[in-house]
This record gives C-alpha cells, sequence and structure tokens, in this order.
C-alpha cells in the first residue's frame, strides 16, 4: 500500500513538472500558419529552359562519348584514313602558304610596273630637257655643251634598256597571273575545307588536290628566268590552269541526269565556244598586237633621242638633231605612259584568263557528256546549279540561252556568261 502511495505521488509530481510543455504543444497545435499562394499559371515560361537545358546536357553527353582521332586509342578508325586525313592537311597548309606567297609577290610586281615607268619617265624627259637645252645655248661662248650632250645621251640610254627589260617581263601582266593565281589558290582552299567538313575524303580526293595544286603553278609561275610565261606568243591560247577530269563516284540512280538536261548542256558548249570564248580569244589578240607595237616603238622613240642628243650642236642639221633629241623623248614619255601606265599586258593576260574560264567550263561538261555511266558523273542538279552560278544567270535564264542557241544554229546572238 506504501509502495502504491508512493507511485501515485510519484506520477503527479511528474505530470504537474510537465504541465508547461504540453500547454505549449496545445498552443503550437492550435495556432494556424499561413504560407503565400503560389500561382501555377505562370509555369510554363520555365519549359523552354528546362527544354533546352536538356538538349545541352544531351549534346554534352554525345560529345564526351566521341572516340579520339588517335587510331591507337580508337580501333574503329581505320589507319588508312587518318593518313588521308594526314595528307589531305598537308595540301591544305601548302595551298594556304601559296596564296600568300602570291599575293606578296603579285604586289610586289605591281610595285615594279609603277616604280619602273616613274623612273623610265624621269630619265626620258630629263633627258629630252637636256638635249632642248644643248640647243638652245649652242651659240653662248663657253657653254657646257659637250657636259650636257653626253648627259642627254647617256640618260637616253639607261632609258632605252631599263625600257627594253620592262617591255620583256611586262610587270603589269606579271602582277595579273599572281593575282590569278591567288584567287586560285583561295579557291581551292575552300574546296578541300569544304570536302573535309561535309565528307569523308578519300585517296581520290588527295590526288586531285594534289593535281589541282601542280597545275596552278605551271599555269602561273613564280620565276621569271626559265619558267616565265611568254609574253608575246605567236598565237594567243587560253590560259589552262586545271587538271583532266576524273570521275571516282558511283551512284546506282540516274544521279539528277535526263535528256533535256544532256540537250541543254550541249547547246552550252555551243554558246561557250562561239560567244564567250571566241569573244575574249580576239580581244586578247587586239591587246596584244597593241602591245607588242608599243614595246617596239618605246625604246626606239629612245634610242632616236639618244641619236639626236649626241650629234647636237655638231652637225650641220643640228635642227633635226634637236627634233630628235627633244620630240623623241617626249614621244617615248607618252608611249612609255600608254603601255605601262594603262597597263596593256595586265588587260592581254585578263582577257587570256577568261577564255580559259570559259575553256574550262566546256571541258568540264564534256566530259559529263561523255562519261556514259550516269552514275559516275557530277549529279545533275547540282551540276546545272553550278554551271548557272559561274555564267551569273538563274536555271531558267540558263535554259532560256539553250533554248535560243537551239533556234539559231548558226548565228547565237546572246553570250553565255553575263558577269564578263
Amino acid at each position: 500500500m506504501a509502495a502504491i502511495n508512493q507511485t501515485s505521488s510519484f506520477m503527479r509530481r511528474k505530470s504537474s513538472t510537465s504541465s508547461p510543455s504540453s500547454s505549449s504543444h496545445r498552443l503550437i497545435t492550435r495556432a494556424s500558419i499561413h504560407l503565400p499562394n503560389i500561382s501555377t499559371a505562370n509555369l510554363d515560361i520555365f519549359t523552354p529552359k528546362i527544354a533546352s537545358n536538356i538538349s545541352m546536357v544531351q549534346q554534352m553527353h554525345k560529345l564526351s562519348s566521341i572516340t579520339p582521332k588517335n587510331p591507337t586509342l580508337n580501333p574503329n578508325v581505320h589507319p588508312d584514313h587518318e593518313v588521308i586525313m594526314e595528307k589531305l592537311y598537308l595540301i591544305l597548309e601548302a595551298v594556304s602558304d601559296r596564296v600568300e606567297m602570291h599575293k606578296n609577290i603579285g604586289e610586289q610586281r605591281n610595285n615594279w610596273n609603277s616604280l619602273l615607268l616613274t623612273c623610265i619617265n624621269t630619265m626620258t624627259l630629263s633627258a629630252a630637257t637636256m638635249a632642248g637645252i644643248t640647243s638652245a645655248i649652242t651659240s653662248v661662248p663657253g657653254a657646257p655643251l659637250e657636259t650636257l650632250k653626253l648627259s642627254s645621251s647617256f640618260l637616253y640610254l639607261a632609258a632605252t634598256g631599263m625600257l627594253v627589260i620592262m617591255n620583256k617581263i611586262q610587270p603589269s601582266q606579271l602582277a595579273e597571273e599572281q593575282r590569278n593565281a591567288a584567287r586560285l589558290f583561295k579557291q581551292l582552299e575552300s574546296e578541300i575545307k569544304t570536302k573535309i567538313a561535309i565528307s569523308q575524303p578519300t585517296l581520290n580526293d588527295v590526288n586531285e588536290a594534289m593535281e589541282k595544286v601542280l597545275a596552278i603553278d605551271r599555269a602561273y609561275p613564280l620565276p621569271l628566268l626559265g619558267v616565265m610565261l611568254e609574253k608575246f606568243p605567236v598565237k594567243v591560247e587560253p590560259a589552262v590552269w586545271w587538271p583532266e577530269k576524273t570521275f571516282s563516284k558511283r551512284c546506282n540512280d540516274k544521279n539528277g541526269w535526263n535528256v533535256e538536261l544532256e540537250e541543254e548542256m550541249k547547246e552550252i558548249i555551243k554558246v561557250l565556244e562561239v560567244k564567250d570564248k571566241d569573244d575574249y580569244i580576239r580581244l586578247g589578240e587586239k591587246a596584244l598586237k597593241l602591245n607588242k607595237g608599243l614595246a617596239i616603238v618605246g625604246p626606239l622613240l629612245t634610242a632616236l633621242g639618244a641619236v639626236g642628243s649626241g650629234i647636237l650642236a655638231s652637225s650641220p642639221h643640228s635642227s633635226w638633231a634637236m627634233v630628235l633629241g627633244v620630240m623623241g623623248g617626249a614621244m617615248a614619255s607618252v608611249v612609255n605612259t600608254i603601255q605601262h601606265g594603262g597597263q596593256v599586258g595586265m588587260v592581254f593576260e585578263m582577257y587570256r584568263s577568261n577564255a580559259g574560264f570559259f575553256k574550262m567550263m566546256q571541258e568540264s561538261i564534256e566530259a559529263n557528256l561523255k562519261e556514259r555511266d550516269v552514275g559516275r558523273r557530277e549529279n545533275g542538279e547540282v551540276f546545272e546549279m553550278k554551271v548557272a552560278l559561274q555564267l551569273g544567270r538563274s536555271l531558267s535564264e540558263l535554259r532560256d540561252v539553250a533554248i535560243s542557241s537551239s533556234r539559231n544554229r548558226k548565228d547565237i546572238e546572246e553570250f553565255g556568261s553575263k558577269l564578263f
């Protein structure tokens, strides 16, 4: 009984001591918690961000799963592919170097043209002035006639020698050759980069790129001695800077070709042959004749000026000597300015290059048409667009030119190109 009383008293003490905490618990349970209302109507604005983040994570996962290019680390890559890519990148580096090389040398030879023309004209006019002064002071006692005569003759002879060399190398034509080479190498550089980016190069692609590099090197050589292009050829021929066309791709379908497209390309060949290429060859022949004539007349006039100034004041026909000494120099300066200031050699090279462009297009079309296996040709639709772009025409305009050529076979009126 005493134990029971002790237990009950202990329980009363415990309940009395725990009453504050229990009251606070009741207060907490009875209190109301107020939270702000969150609207879910605008949660859709976060959806694109979440989707973009998910796509970015997926792309990073794909990039992390790409195997290295080293064939020792990636057994799935064939070793020959790595060798082909290495060769193609070596050719690309060489082409990039040639672009800068031809560009710099073209600027240098353009400077040659302007500097040599200025120097030769200055020497020629100085010699003519000295000859005129010598003729004017002939009757003056004690005048330095011999000194003036020798100086005038020496300047004329020096100008004649420099002019012969300048007419031989044609600096303006050399500069145009290097500009063309830089443009063609830049075009080849873009072709190689595109081939690496969108396709899997093969050994045929490497050989084709190498042949194109060597063909441009032969067409536009850098050295002046030994391999310089003939500046006054007997016959004007179009420039050739491309190798022989070969086909290696194979397809099983018609490859975009049909009878109508083949007939259209045949008519385009006729237009390019009869109108465009022949027209630029004709203009090139005219420019060549003009350049030849000026190249002969210029040194001849300076030589006559040297003769006139040499016999001035010592010949009974001193009046004629004065005319040769003064007028020869003046006329030689005019001829030199027309020839080299007008860059007649550059104009001739431009016409020759344009004729070569149309010849290249003609051979490209003929090579596709001669290939009996249609699957090995270039894709017909792509090839038609390429021809239209090279001629500066739309596809409909290109077809209109072909139709006009088929109707007027003997008298073709319209040129194929609208660019130049």
